[in-house]
């Protein structure tokens, strides 16, 4: 069984720095896609970043963007969140998702994992 584990959130100052981390296990299953949304309180699940198997296509949000940083380890099955220059306004559950193949029949089928969400607090 697939799963997403998550770590590296916490508490921290505004204009601080936090990495989050999310490593998949499993049965060695392919894994495309992977990224990280987050959902402030009272607001939708938004994406943060996201990632290419490749790495060659990296998307962030606007709000994020020179700011975060995403990155993969494919030999670790794990995507990687630097997160710099933490305002009020990150302060969220943030939570990682991949496409994970799932072999039925020979051939593999992507779908979409979702870990169960770190918390991450800026606050002075």
């Amino acid at each position: 069984q697939v799963q997403l584990v998550e770590s590296g959130g916490g508490l921290v100052q505004p204009g601080g720095s936090l990495t989050l981390s999310c490593t998949a296990s499993g049965n060695g299953d392919p894994i495309d896609a992977m990224g990280w949304y987050r959902q402030g309180p009272g607001n939708k699940r938004s994406m943060v970043a996201e990632v290419t198997r490749s790495t060659r296509n990296i998307e962030y949000a606007d709000s994020v963007e020179g700011r975060f940083t995403i990155s993969r380890d494919n030999a670790k099955d794990t995507v990687y969140l630097q997160m710099d220059r933490l305002n009020p306004e990150d302060t969220a559950v943030y939570y990682c998702v991949a496409d994970i193949g799932v072999c039925t029949s020979g051939s593999y089928t992507f779908y979409e994992y979702w870990g169960q969400g770190t918390q991450v607090t800026v606050s002075s």
